[in-house]
């Protein structure tokens, strides 16, 4: 008998909790000293539990990644927001927990949402990183990402540089 310890699966609204605390875990740990204090504090506040029920609650394209009964991290996706391109797919968001980290479970996860594009006839993918998130940027890379676009975002009076990762 094999008992899988890693499930992705749809979100539960009663996954709402364990979502929003993924999202203030990996953000503390990937962003603290890349975006400034006070920007990071003010998304982590609009991003608690009230925003994790509303979001479950309108079914939106999600997956969670489920490792032994808890909610480890999570991914979201669709068509792309970079207009006309030949990535018509893209990955919005991919964290996980930190003690999740360096497992090879982001790689299941990024997959796993792959293949749900894929599934949507959506042709090709992009992801959008910051530079500065140099974790970010290499397990992409790793992944087989190629960067095709540079763009800033801005973070209070700070602008930061990102760039698009895209798979055909």
């Amino acid at each position: 008998m094999t008992v899988d310890v890693v499930q992705i699966r749809p979100p539960r609204t009663k996954d709402a909790e364990a979502l929003a605390a993924v999202y203030e875990e990996a953000w503390q740990g990937v962003y603290q000293g890349i975006i400034p204090h006070l920007s990071l504090q003010r998304m982590l506040a609009r991003r608690g539990l009230r925003w994790w029920d509303a979001t479950l609650r309108k079914r939106g394209p999600l997956l969670v990644l489920d490792f032994d009964g808890q909610v480890a991290g999570y991914v979201t996706y669709g068509r792309s927001r970079f207009g006309r391109s030949p990535f018509q797919g893209e990955i919005f968001e991919l964290y996980l927990h930190p003690i999740y980290q360096g497992l090879g479970l982001g790689e299941i996860l990024f997959k796993a949402a792959r293949g749900r594009l894929a599934d949507l006839r959506l042709k090709g993918l992009l992801v959008w990183a910051l530079i500065d998130n140099e974790a970010a940027c290499n397990f992409y890379a790793r992944l087989g990402g190629k960067p095709v676009a540079e763009g800033a975002e801005a973070f209070g009076e700070v602008t930061l540089r990102k760039v698009a990762f895209a798979w055909s």
